[in-house]
């Protein structure tokens, strides 16, 4: 009997025991459970401070005090005063510099409209091939009208210039009646009656075109511009200037007295040749 009580008491203890470490253990649990929650609580409000900290710096609360009010009233109007005062400066143009723009602008608009004026004057300056006209009794020394351009075009047209002399030399022969006011038709038939229209060998190996002579023979020039240039300019300076050593009026008839005194056909012959060029 003691040995059965013994065995009963000793399974009570047994029992009672795992009860209670099953009741520690449960405990303990619950503990630890309540402490990691209380650690996550923790946790997650100091995420949610720091959150609201953040948007505290970023979003400043619209309620303000009077003052401040007041204050940033004062600021912008300050503010939009400066950016209007600012604007107006821009727009507001100083006079000496308004003046002086407006003269500019003025003197600008001359050089166009003088600008302008010169082209029409440039274009009325000249007259067209078929404007063109000469006379037995012509000044020498009033030139044709005619463009340089135009003056090539014509000459370029004429039949008789067989050797092509002529039209080759169109620029030279302008350039240089236009230095020794010379009428540009009346040195081409000069040219044409002494040398003729395709240049004759002797005329041609001298460069001498208008039978300059110097002891009874042709003067001799190196080329064909320097032969142009030295008649051009002997028959200003000489025949067709007054106080010229050979000078007696500006028509054909005055430059023969001295330049082919001795023929009876010759200012009929050099007006001929003009004739072919503008016929």
């Amino acid at each position: 009997m003691k040995q059965k009580n013994k065995k009963i008491i000793y399974i009570n203890i047994v029992l009672f025991t795992i009860i209670i470490a099953t009741i520690i253990v449960l405990g303990l649990k619950y503990y630890n459970n309540k402490k990691l929650e209380r650690i996550a609580e923790n946790s997650i409000g100091v995420v949610k401070e720091q959150n609201i900290n953040i948007a505290t710096r970023t979003e400043k609360p619209n309620v303000t005090s009077r003052s401040e009010v007041i204050e940033r009233s004062s600021n912008n109007e300050k503010n939009v005063t400066e950016k209007d005062i600012d604007e107006n400066d821009k727009n507001i143009t100083n006079p000496a510099e308004e003046n002086e723009q407006s003269e500019e602008k003025v003197s600008t608009e001359q050089i166009e409209v003088s600008s302008t004026e010169e082209v029409v004057e440039e274009e009325n300056k000249y007259i067209s091939i078929n404007e063109v006209t000469i006379s037995q009794n012509m000044d020498l020394t009033v030139r044709t009208g005619l463009s340089r351009e135009d003056f090539i075009t014509l000459i370029s047209g004429v039949k008789q210039d067989t050797s092509g002399f002529f039209e080759t030399n169109a620029g030279i022969i302008y350039d240089l009646c236009e230095q020794y006011s010379l009428n540009e038709i009346f040195f081409c038939g000069l040219i044409s009656a002494e040398s003729g229209w395709d240049i004759a060998k002797n005329h041609r190996n001298t460069h001498n075109y208008i039978s300059l002579m110097s002891n009874g023979k042709l003067i001799r020039y190196s080329s064909v511009e320097e032969g142009l240039r030295e008649a051009a300019k002997k028959l200003h300076n000489n025949y067709l200037t007054p106080g010229g050593k050979f000078y007696y009026g500006k028509t054909l008839s005055a430059v023969k007295t001295k330049f082919c005194p001795s023929s009876s056909t010759w200012v009929s012959l050099v007006y001929g040749r003009m004739s072919q060029i503008v016929n």
